[in-house]
């Protein structure tokens, strides 16, 4: 297990390496991630809850098995999925403290889907990692894509944080055509 703190702007990032696969890329993990998310909290609209205040991600980098246990407990799936977003905005029972950090959430991946997918798309493994930490951190500040609507505003929003990052749009029919 691998743990780094990492803190950029106005976001503390904790980084876990919980399971194998993420090491064996050569990809900078660290810096992927600190860039991905500070780049989607720059350009989204922060909630009011978080307005001026530092903010905290925890960044967890595991494998489908804990992942598939964690989406089947709290979203009824029982597959694996890419990424996973446990919101504080979600969770009205706790309370977010009257100063300081606060802590806005967790995101989750998942090694051998990620890998996967980027290989069924024809897709870069570091592009496709920028996107889903992207795509976690906007459902972090409340972004969803449960409606077509919701999905147009969230899809829209990634692809200009993701252009900011040199990462083509993930949603182009002719990423998928490569």
């Amino acid at each position: 297990m691998s743990s780094i703190v990492s803190s950029a702007a106005s976001c503390t990032i904790d980084i876990n390496i919980l399971a194998g696969g993420w090491e064996d890329t050569g990809l900078p993990m660290e810096e992927i991630i600190n860039e991905s998310i500070i780049a989607a909290i720059a350009q989204a609209d922060i909630p009011e809850l978080f307005a001026g205040r530092e903010l905290e991600i925890s960044v967890a980098l595991t494998d489908d098995t804990a992942v598939q246990v964690l989406n089947n407990e709290y979203r009824g799936m029982n597959k694996p999925t890419n990424v996973l977003s446990f919101a504080t905005l979600d969770d009205e029972d706790t309370p977010l403290p009257p100063a300081g950090p606060v802590m806005i959430g967790d995101i989750i991946l998942a090694f051998e889907t990620l890998e996967r997918e980027a290989k069924d798309m024809g897709k870069n493994l570091r592009e496709h990692f920028t996107h889903l930490l992207v795509h976690g951190t906007l459902h972090l500040l409340g972004y969803d894509h449960e409606n077509d609507s919701e999905a147009n505003i969230m899809e829209s929003l990634e692809i200009e944080v993701l252009s900011t990052l040199g990462v083509e749009n993930p949603y182009s029919e002719a990423r998928f055509m490569q």
